[in-house]
């Protein structure tokens, strides 16, 4: 009798927890790409979730949102993310001119991410106006304009579009038409920019957890020789705690190593869970495989206070008699004692039309997109990461509700 009611109990707490977790839309991407796989028990196990309900996972993180379909950092393109199940979501911060935070993914990316080359008054402020190409000089098309031309509430104003330029342009309404042919434009009705604030609040509304990235100026700093870096780590900060986010609940990241000790330092409690973005692939003569190739060591940077470390896919795996298996920096992370997150999955053209940055290190195995699953289960269940960057956060819900945590 008493394991009778035990497990009445187990099934009522069952039920309940499913109540609590929010249901998630993976659409038929997961679905296309599981049929890309060829034969094997990865394939069989995945279509065997095919008619569950899915639900919401912090294994899938929505790298600005849902950019494969959606203008990245708009909030359209987070309302995409959230429905598709990603229980994280990006926020990249850049400051405006008056020093208010934003989402973007670049300080000087406004000008191939939005419309400002088409407002007149807008356009005169950017730091390079739009330059047409030069067919017999061979120069491209180019502009630049940046957060910190514009104030928050003219950057509010814009429209977001989906990132992309036409290099070959003579006009700015050809400039800004530059949409890779494999996204789509489908969604791009004049979608709204996010302030970081209105993001926060976003966030917190719909219950989903935050990872800010701290971009890198692309302006003298300190900015009107006021603003200092530390200053911009700071406000990034305080914009969670005025909005009464608590710690757990933020992962700061930046590429930049003097930010995440500022935060260990002065932010103790955001920092422990801050990420770092390593680009030390782009050291001369870093190769995954050898440790002696990037320093610090693992153990150093976990020593510093790190916890967790952000590479890009490929640094994280190699290929081994035809088998993806993760590479010695995933192993020597893992020893370390550091938590890993990957970027990006799903920001590549069709893999059957060439070798791709994000799958560099797997030219055998990474010929058609079956190798986006394929490359998904070994950072899961080899590498063990703990979340991954998805630029359509369908297929990374789709796969930790299947394979990782089936019952919720």
């Amino acid at each position: 009798m008493m394991k009778f009611y035990w497990l009445l109990f187990m099934l009522m707490l069952l039920v309940a927890c499913q109540g609590t977790l929010p249901t998630a839309q993976p659409g038929v991407r997961p679905i296309y790409l599981l049929q890309q796989l060829p034969e094997s028990d990865l394939k069989q196990r995945l279509q065997a979730c095919q008619h569950n309900t899915f639900y919401r996972s912090d294994f899938s993180i929505a790298h600005r949102g849902a950019p494969l379909m959606f203008p990245e950092h708009s909030l359209e393109s987070y309302h995409a993310a959230i429905t598709m199940g990603a229980g994280m979501v990006e926020c990249d911060v850049a400051f405006t001119a008056d020093q208010q935070l934003v989402c973007r993914h670049a300080q000087c990316d406004l000008h191939q991410t939005t419309d400002i080359l088409l407002r007149p008054t807008l356009a005169e402020k950017c730091s390079q106006p739009f330059v047409a190409a030069d067919p017999t000089t061979g120069t491209s098309a180019s502009a630049r304009c940046c957060t910190s031309d514009i104030t928050v509430a003219e950057f509010s104003s814009l429209c977001a579009k989906m990132d992309g330029v036409n290099t070959a342009a003579q006009q700015v309404a050809d400039y800004v038409k530059g949409t890779p042919v494999w996204r789509t434009e489908l969604y791009t009705q004049c979608a709204k920019p996010m302030t970081h604030q209105e993001s926060v609040a976003l966030f917190k509304q719909q219950g989903v957890k935050m990872v800010p990235e701290l971009k890198q100026a692309e302006v003298p700093m300190p900015f009107n020789s006021r603003y200092s870096q530390q200053q911009y780590a700071q406000q990034l900060v305080d914009d969670y705690k005025a909005s009464g986010v608590p710690p757990s609940q933020v992962y700061l990241q930046s590429f930049n190593w003097q930010d995440i000790e500022y935060w260990l330092t002065f932010e103790p409690e955001f920092g422990r869970q801050a990420i770092w973005l390593d680009e030390r692939y782009e050291q001369p003569g870093f190769d995954a495989m050898k440790p002696d190739s990037w320093q610090p060591s693992m153990q150093q940077l976990k020593d510093a206070g790190l916890n967790i470390i952000a590479p890009p896919l490929w640094v994280l795996v190699t290929e081994q008699k035809g088998k993806i298996v993760p590479s010695r920096y995933a192993l020597a992370a893992k020893a370390a004692g550091l938590k890993i997150i990957a970027w990006s999955l799903e920001r590549s053209a069709p893999l059957k039309t060439g070798g791709d940055w994000y799958y560099q290190s797997l030219p055998l195995t990474a010929t058609d997109d079956s190798a986006v699953l394929q490359l998904l289960d070994v950072l899961a269940q080899d590498v063990g990461v703990i979340g991954v960057f998805s630029d359509w956060p369908a297929t990374t819900t789709y796969y930790a509700n299947c394979l990782l945590n089936p019952k919720h």
